[in-house]
């Protein structure tokens, strides 16, 4: 009878010892690593700078104006041609990147007009500029009114007065 008490006792002892593990550990879904974003290409934004007025040392900094004199967005479910004005609001900041802040007009090849606006981080390279920005969408077009509900991320560079972003939706 002794040696069933214990080993009775004993399998208790390791089932309520399993149990306690059991609750005691991090469940698998708070460990698991959060989900990456999956992105959808839009098209690419390629677009020639014109002039530029510079306002130096102001309280927030030296603030560049650029015109966008011509471009073109070509995509699988968008083409346009861009419409001026257009232009970029550039802060340069101390810590020798700048902010972008761009607004521009978008007409589809079927006569749609598409507001486009972004901010965003250059950074000065060897052979131009390095860009990241995040545009958004608006239209009254049905057509295109897909666009208006997506967040986009646009990776670009500036080479001379050409600039080019490959534009993809957040999905």
């Amino acid at each position: 009878m002794r040696i069933v008490t214990v080993l009775l006792v004993g399998l208790g002892l390791t089932a309520s010892g399993l149990i306690a593990l059991a609750q005691s550990s991090t469940p698998a879904a708070a460990t698991a690593v959060p989900r990456a974003p999956a992105f959808e290409y839009l098209g690419t934004l390629q677009a020639e700078t014109g002039t530029r007025t510079v306002v130096e040392n102001g309280p927030q900094g030296t603030r560049t104006v650029v015109q966008l004199v011509s471009g073109r967005f070509e995509g699988p479910r968008v083409k346009a041609s861009l419409q001026i004005p257009a232009g970029d609001w550039v802060t340069n900041r101390a810590d020798g990147s700048y902010r972008l802040d761009v607004r521009l007009t978008l007409k589809t090849d079927d006569g749609a007009l598409i507001l486009v606006t972004y901010n965003g981080i250059g950074q000065t390279t060897a052979a131009g500029a390095s860009l990241r920005s995040a545009p958004l969408f608006e239209t009254g077009d049905s057509r295109y009114v897909w666009l208006t509900r997506l967040q986009a991320v646009g990776v670009g560079e500036r080479v001379g007065t050409a600039l080019k972003y490959d534009i993809y939706a957040l999905k």
